[in-house]
């Protein structure tokens, strides 16, 4: 479900100078919750057998994942959160990411988890 856009708040955000929805929340690693991302049947990056090697995990369901590092990030993530980052699949990036919108509920509460204000 896509969140509501926040009126006037994506105007000062930039996210290649964030990329906080690209790393897990504090709350869901405490938790134990590693498979974060979940990719959809029809999205891009599963017809590409070298991201899929490199970039996607299965939970115990077999349902497909985006792989993080062992602090949460994304893989695909390059730069430092919060100064500046790319996403390497930016392209064949799944749907979840395509859904988060600068400014919208859930970018502003994940830069929240992450200090960014």
């Amino acid at each position: 479900m896509a969140s509501e856009l926040e009126p006037g708040a994506a105007s000062d955000l930039d996210c290649q100078l964030c990329g906080a929805c690209c790393r897990n929340d504090v709350i869901n690693r405490a938790q134990g919750v590693a498979y974060w991302v979940e990719i959809a049947p029809g999205d891009k990056i599963l017809q590409r057998s070298d991201l899929v090697r490199k970039l996607v995990t299965y939970d115990r369901q077999r349902v497909p994942h985006l792989r993080v590092t062992h602090d949460g990030t994304c893989e695909a993530l390059r730069g430092t959160i919060g100064r500046k980052v790319t996403c390497s699949i930016y392209h064949q990036r799944p749907s979840p990411c395509r859904r988060v919108m600068p400014g919208d509920a859930t970018c502003l509460r994940v830069r929240a988890a992450h200090g960014l204000g």
